[in-house]
């Protein structure tokens, strides 16, 4: 039996506000998440690049103390979104073995783990925490949720670097189509603005330079673009069956359609530069959502603003969409928000439905000067989707060549 899986909440912390909705306003009105760092070890490390886009509301004015105190930045992300979605959903009331998790990240613990290293240099190894293991685990986010929630149908961890959160949603889908769980708290979670990261990824040429003026610094398509913008939080969305959302009353945003999996097996950082795996990907979610590519009306685009990757996504796409791509709406919402790693794509998830659900394609910031290799239709303002039914795709790449994309229908 192939069932419809629908959403029916949805939350995010995220660097453009402290829940999904606030995140999603201040999408709309074109703010920028990026600002410069004003930690004092920017300076210690003499870091080249001195900005991030961080996460709007700190975790410890929404957790409890010792909840906090337990979790890594990363599982606190998670925990804050999942809640989120979870009161959006309407808290649903159900067997705990029929409640799931697949939530997603791109590194885990990170700062717990490097942490805990500086304290055994610096203070032996007799002041380490007792729990910096449970704490640095990249499982500990879908845990953390999983106890909360009392979700004992199963917890899996996706790590797929940047497609991570998209797969975990895909992954999510499959495990409502095999009858595994009626409900599924999916989505993913960052906590990676850390000196040694920030150090690691300048000095492979990954992220932007512009430390003098950081809101603009993530500039997708646009033909100065030179690097992603590091970024932080968690998303999480809701999904259950059409059947379970009906027959307790829930709202429902839109249904997630489908999804698609595939690899480059090409290059541990760069894409396919023809977009083979990423088309491939689109492909699957389409097939699996009973569509095609002419029935696409939005397109949420992977777009890192990175000089390489941004044309490769278009090509992928223009594999799929011919000409017609210079007609679809697309936002590039990383322009805004940076980019959150193992986080995004869940987050994109998020404005998708949202998208979707209020007919309105967000807009794509800090673009002055398109790049001519890419051909298409976005706009610094919200675009209007229209009132016939409308059918999405979010797109999320990763290094090690991972591609995930899911594709989301109106209702």
């Amino acid at each position: 039996m192939t069932h419809k899986i629908v959403i029916t909440g949805i939350g995010a912390t995220s660097p453009l506000g402290g829940t999904a909705r606030a995140s999603w306003d201040a999408l709309l009105a074109g703010e920028s998440g990026t600002s410069t760092l004003e930690h004092d070890w920017v300076a210690k490390y003499e870091l080249p690049v001195t900005f991030a886009a961080q996460a709007k509301v700190r975790t410890d004015t929404v957790l409890e103390r010792p909840v906090a105190k337990r979790l890594d930045p990363s599982s606190q992300f998670a925990l804050v979104a999942a809640k989120e979605a979870w009161a959006d959903a309407g808290s649903p009331e159900l067997d705990p073995e029929r409640l799931g998790v697949d939530f997603a990240t791109g590194i885990g613990g990170l700062w717990t783990l490097l942490d805990a290293w500086d304290t055994l240099r610096e203070k032996g190894p007799r002041r380490v925490m007792p729990m910096t293991v449970p704490m640095l685990m990249p499982n500990a986010p879908s845990a953390a949720i999983s106890m909360h929630f009392e979700a004992r149908a199963y917890a899996q961890t996706v790590a797929s670097a940047c497609a991570s959160s998209t797969e975990a949603l895909v992954h999510a889908y499959a495990h409502l189509q095999e009858g595994l769980a009626d409900v599924v708290i999916a989505g993913g979670s960052e906590s990676a603005i850390h000196p040694m990261t920030l150090a690691a990824f300048a000095s492979m040429q990954a992220l932007s330079r512009r430390n003098d003026d950081p809101a603009t610094a993530s500039r997708p398509y646009d033909i100065t673009r030179d690097g992603f913008v590091m970024g932080e939080g968690a998303a999480a969305l809701v999904l259950e069956t059409e059947e379970h959302a009906l027959a307790r009353g829930a709202r429902i945003y839109a249904e997630l359609a489908g999804g698609g999996v595939t690899a480059d097996s090409y290059h541990i950082t760069a894409p396919e530069p023809e977009g083979l795996g990423a088309s491939r990907a689109v492909g699957l979610a389409l097939s699996a959502a009973g569509a095609t590519a002419d029935d696409v009306t939005h397109i949420n685009a992977h777009a890192t603003s990175t000089p390489v990757g941004d044309v490769a996504e278009v090509r992928a796409m223009h594999r799929i969409f011919g000409e017609r791509i210079r007609e679809i709406p697309v936002s590039a919402t990383k322009a805004a928000h940076g980019h959150l790693l193992g986080g995004t794509g869940a987050l994109e998830a998020v404005f998708t439905t949202l998208a979707l659900n209020e007919r309105v394609a967000p807009p794509t910031i800090n673009v002055t000067e398109q790049d001519p290799e890419a051909p298409l239709r976005i706009s610094g303002t919200p675009m209007p989707l229209g009132d016939e039914p409308q059918l999405a795709i979010s797109n999320s790449f990763g290094f090690g060549g991972h591609n995930a994309v899911i594709a989301i229908r109106s209702v």
